[in-house]
C-alpha cells in the first residue's frame, strides 16, 4: 500500500495581496488602501493543503529559499502538519503580488526568479513518486516527474492555469498527465477546441476547464462532447477570488481519485471552489471533508424540485 495518496510536485511561493478598490491604475502617485499581507500560496501549495484538509495522505516536494518567506512556508507547514521536503533554492523564495478589488478580482504580477534550467532533480522526487497513488505536478520544474510516475503506474494531474494553447513547454504537460486542469480566460471562445486538442493528442482520458462564475467545462474520453456543469452560488460574500482555482482542482481530483462520476467531482469542484471565495487571502481558509460533504448536500437541495 502507498505511502501517500497525492504527491504534489512543486508550486510553492508568496502572495503578497494588496486590496484595491478596481484593478486600474488611479491618476497619481499615491493610493491608501487596505492592510498588504503575506501568505503562503502558489498552486501547488494549494493542492496540497486542500488535498491535506480533505483527509488524503498529502506529500508537498519543491524548492524553497534559505530567507524569511521560506521561513513563512515552513512554519505554515508545521503549524498544519503538512509533510514537506525541499531543496534549498539558488535565488530565493518565488513570490507574487496580487491586486485584489472589492468584487474579489484579482491580477497577479507572478515573479519568475527561478532560472530556465532549474529542475527537480529525479534523484530528489523518485523516492517519493514511488510511494504515491497519485502525482500532481504543479510546476514544469517537476514536468520530468511524469514518465517516471507512468512506468510506476502512479495517475497523473496536472493545472495548465490560463493557457491559450502556445508554448511547446505547456504542451508536454497537457499530453503527459492522467488529468488535465486549465482556465478557459485565456481562449473563452476556443476553449473546447483547446480541449479536445489536449484529449486528441495526449494521455489524459479527463480535461477540465472552469469558467468561474461560469461554472466549468468537462471532456472525458468515453464521451465525444464537452459537457457543462454550473457553478455553485457562493454561501457567503465574495471577498478574494486568490485559491477558488485550486480548491475547485482539489475537491475534483479527490472525488476523482475516488472512483466518483464525473457530475459529483465537478459539483465537489464548484462547492469547494465558492467556499475559497469567501475569505481573504490565498488558501488560508481550507475546506474539510466534512464541509465539502455538507456543502454538495446543500448544493443538491438547492436545486431539487
Amino acid at each position: 500500500m502507498a505511502d501517500f495518496d497525492v504527491l504534489v510536485l512543486g508550486g510553492v511561493g508568496v502572495d503578497t495581496i494588496v486590496p484595491v478598490p478596481e484593478l486600474t491604475v488611479p491618476p497619481g502617485d499615491f493610493l491608501q488602501v487596505g492592510p498588504i499581507r503575506d501568505y503562503v500560496a502558489h498552486s501547488g501549495n494549494g493542492v496540497a493543503l486542500g488535498c491535506h484538509a480533505l483527509g488524503l495522505r498529502t506529500k508537498l516536494i519543491d524548492f524553497l529559499g534559505a530567507d524569511p518567506l521560506g521561513e513563512l512556508v515552513l512554519a505554515r507547514y508545521a503549524a498544519l502538519g503538512l509533510d514537506f521536503s525541499h531543496l534549498t533554492a539558488p535565488n530565493g523564495t518565488p513570490r507574487a503580488v496580487n491586486l485584489v478589488d472589492r468584487a474579489g478580482h484579482r491580477f497577479s504580477f507572478f515573479d519568475a526568479r527561478h532560472p530556465a534550467e532549474l529542475t527537480l532533480p529525479r534523484d530528489f522526487y523518485l523516492p517519493f513518486l514511488s510511494r504515491t497513488r497519485h502525482a500532481h505536478v504543479a510546476s514544469a520544474r517537476a514536468a520530468g516527474a511524469f514518465a517516471d510516475a507512468h512506468r510506476l503506474g502512479v495517475t497523473t494531474s496536472t493545472d495548465l492555469h490560463a493557457w491559450s494553447g502556445e508554448h511547446d513547454w505547456i504542451w508536454a504537460m497537457a499530453r503527459a498527465a492522467d488529468l488535465v486542469f486549465l482556465s478557459a480566460q485565456a481562449v473563452p471562445d476556443r476553449i473546447e477546441q483547446l480541449m479536445h486538442d489536449v484529449l486528441d493528442t495526449g494521455r489524459a482520458s479527463v480535461v477540465v476547464a472552469t469558467q468561474g462564475a461560469a461554472g466549468c467545462r468537462v471532456l472525458t474520453r468515453d464521451e465525444p462532447r464537452v459537457r457543462r456543469f454550473p457553478a455553485v452560488p457562493p454561501e457567503r460574500p465574495v471577498v478574494d477570488s486568490n485559491g477558488a482555482g485550486d480548491g475547485f482542482s482539489t475537491a475534483f481530483l479527490s472525488g476523482w481519485l475516488a472512483g466518483g462520476p464525473i457530475e459529483e467531482c465537478a459539483l465537489a469542484g464548484a462547492v469547494s471552489g465558492a467556499f475559497a471565495c469567501g475569505a481573504p487571502g490565498t488558501h488560508e481558509e481550507l475546506m474539510t471533508a466534512a464541509q465539502l460533504a455538507a456543502g454538495v448536500a446543500r448544493a443538491k437541495a438547492a436545486v431539487s424540485p
